[in-house]
């Protein structure tokens, strides 16, 4: 019997169909108990088999450590990233904290300072002195004779020459600016503490009625107005506004810290 083969192009057996029928021959060959000798090309067969590059098998490895990589670098990345954002937040943090201790600081001395000059202020308003400054008594309290028309000095007389500075001895509200007739030109103080003091004999008067005056403040000039014999400045101290409530102004000035 012939045999036809059909038409068409001819084409090689495929290198798996090659192995396959390799396999089968080293099969038929184990059962018939020839294998010796002939193991060899059974083996050799097996060159035929695909390779890794045919599978693909090597390049997705190769992909997968590169993926690998990169993402172990973008990892070392990111955490370098978080690490010096983190040190940037504690470098932020601290000065801030550095600035609020400095802020505090600044703002503990300013209130140091403020507390300090209000106390000193404090002190100032509290402090009392001498009418003239750097003068002293000629003519002292309750002394007698026919130059008052009560018989003694109500006051005490500093000496002052005409046109001497002076001063509030003490913080107060000046109660009267003007004429005094025998005091001439006078000026009546109602003191922080509810005496009073009085300043006669003014060339000239520096105040006004209801003004508030502080300690060493200048109210007027010293003369030798009304009943005087010559320039000086005479000083009272009193319980009230009114003549006849005086009492010792050296003791009154000595009693809150003048020297006189």
């Amino acid at each position: 019997m012939a045999f036809t083969r059909a038409t068409g192009k001819h084409r090689a057996p495929s290198r798996l169909t090659r192995r396959s029928a390799n396999l089968a021959g080293v099969a038929a060959l184990a059962t018939t108990g020839v294998v010796g000798s002939f193991a060899s090309p059974a083996l050799a067969a097996d060159a035929d088999a695909p390779s890794a590059e045919d599978t693909g098998l090597t390049q997705i490895v190769t992909m997968d450590s590169l993926a690998d990589e990169i993402a172990a670098q973008a990892a070392a990345q990111k955490k370098e990233a978080e690490e010096a954002a983190a040190k940037a937040r504690a470098r932020a943090k601290a000065a801030a904290e550095a600035k609020r201790r400095a802020e505090a600081r600044a703002e503990a001395a300013r209130e140091a300072e403020e507390r300090a000059a209000r106390e000193a202020e404090r002190k100032r308003l509290n402090s009392f002195r001498l009418p003239v400054a750097g003068s002293y008594v000629t003519t002292g309290y309750r002394a007698g004779g026919a130059l008052w028309s009560s018989g003694s000095h109500s006051g005490v007389d500093f000496r002052a020459a005409s046109g001497s500075s002076v001063v509030a001895v003490g913080s107060g509200t000046v109660v009267e600016a003007g004429w005094g007739g025998a005091y001439g030109n006078n000026i009546v103080i109602r003191m922080n503490d509810g005496t009073y003091t009085q300043y006669g004999h003014l060339s000239s008067i520096g105040v006004f009625v209801g003004q508030q005056v502080t300690p060493g403040q200048q109210i007027g000039l010293s003369g030798s107005t009304g009943n005087s014999t010559g320039p000086h400045l005479h000083f009272e101290a009193r319980t009230t506004a009114e003549y006849g409530s005086d009492i010792d102004p050296v003791a009154y000035l000595r009693s809150h810290g003048v020297a006189v």
